[in-house]
């Protein structure tokens, strides 16, 4: 009996060894840490290299570039809408002061006609707070007189001006509002880009940060003076080309038009600005500013405009070269022109 016992233990027991188990279960739990990457092994993404890095940051410098083109647009128009709106409450303004005049005339016949045995009611209308309501009615002319009957029409004139000032003053104060918070969505979007590039940046070295700054030169390499004399296209071209050489070195702040900082439109808007020549705010619009020129026929002061998607816009300054202003990473420098991919270019005048 006690044999049978045993040998029926012995037919329950694992078919493996108390070590063999231990041992299964080891490999197993190994297995699935790894699967979860908890062995220590798969816990941290590779790091990307420099070159990955550089990539990335450009990238997000170019896709901030084209935000803030539109941030400059948005502005531009918020700003023109803001003026529109002071210049429609100001001669909205001296509306109203034509219609107290208008009214005060009526006030001088009313007293007129009350001297001589009481007021028209019409007039006594007219001349209250909500005047609008007495307008409409098709006797009113055949009761009034002649002076009155123009008094009258006066005021019916400055109400209706007041009336289509306010009417355009609530259609600009729709596009202010627009414009504005299309600023705030590109600005929030900027920001997050640079933020990123700059998280990215911080994991370089020193050494490694300058090499993403791209080639260029931010010092007066050729003289401004020599350089007008090259080719020029005008002595307004010239100008514009002295002054991209002056400021040289000078920062890259997005939305900026000078005089201590740029970006890249601000950069050639200001140029030319300081030539006596207006051109628009973003790269979309100065490359419509002037005639469109071959790559093979360009001339110093001719605007340069790089990617599909018309983001970037350099000054052309001879010998293939412009100079810009490129990104947070790197100044007002001179370049290569075929660094960048070449879009179009302009010449202003």
């Amino acid at each position: 009996m006690t044999l049978h016992v045993a040998a029926h233990r012995r037919r329950s027991r694992h078919p493996l060894g108390g070590s063999t188990v231990r041992t299964a279960a080891t490999i197993a739990l190994a297995g699935a840490a790894t699967a979860a990457g908890l062995d220590g092994t798969g816990q941290a993404a590779p790091q990307p290299t420099p070159e990955q890095v550089k990539a990335r940051v450009d990238q997000l410098y170019r896709e901030a570039e084209t935000a803030t083109e539109k941030y400059d647009a948005a502005r531009e128009g918020a700003d023109a809408a803001e003026k529109r709106l002071r210049t429609l409450g100001d001669e909205a303004a001296r509306r109203r002061e034509k219609l107290n005049s208008a009214r005060d005339a009526l006030g001088s016949i009313a007293a007129a006609q009350y001297r001589d045995g009481g007021v028209d009611p019409v007039v006594r209308l007219l001349l209250s707070d909500d005047p609008r309501q007495y307008l409409d009615g098709a006797a009113f002319a055949e009761r009034a007189g002649a002076r009155q009957t123009a008094a009258v029409a006066d005021v019916r004139r400055h109400l209706r001006e007041i009336d289509q000032l306010r009417g355009d003053a609530h259609v600009e104060l729709t596009s202010f509002t627009s414009r504005q918070a299309e600023l705030r969505r590109q600005k929030k979007t900027i920001t997050a880009k640079l933020d990123e590039a700059r998280r990215l940046l911080s994991r370089l070295s020193p050494r490694q940060r300058a090499e993403t700054g791209g080639t260029g030169d931010t010092g007066h390499a050729i003289p401004a003076d020599a350089q007008v004399a090259s080719g020029a296209t005008s002595s307004r071209a010239g100008a514009a080309v002295a002054y991209a050489y002056d400021k040289l070195g000078s920062p890259y702040v997005w939305g900026a038009t000078g005089p201590y900082a740029f970006d890249c439109s601000g950069l050639t808007q200001a140029a030319y600005r300081s030539a006596g020549v207006s051109l628009p705010r973003t790269t979309y619009a100065q490359i419509n500013a002037g005639r469109r020129v071959p790559r093979s026929e360009l001339r110093p002061g001719d605007l340069v405009f790089f990617y599909s998607g018309i983001s970037h816009v350099g000054l052309y300054v001879g010998n293939g070269r412009m100079i810009h202003a490129p990104n947070p990473s790197a100044p007002v420098r001179l370049a290569p022109v075929d660094e960048m991919p070449f879009a179009g270019a302009t010449r202003v005048v």
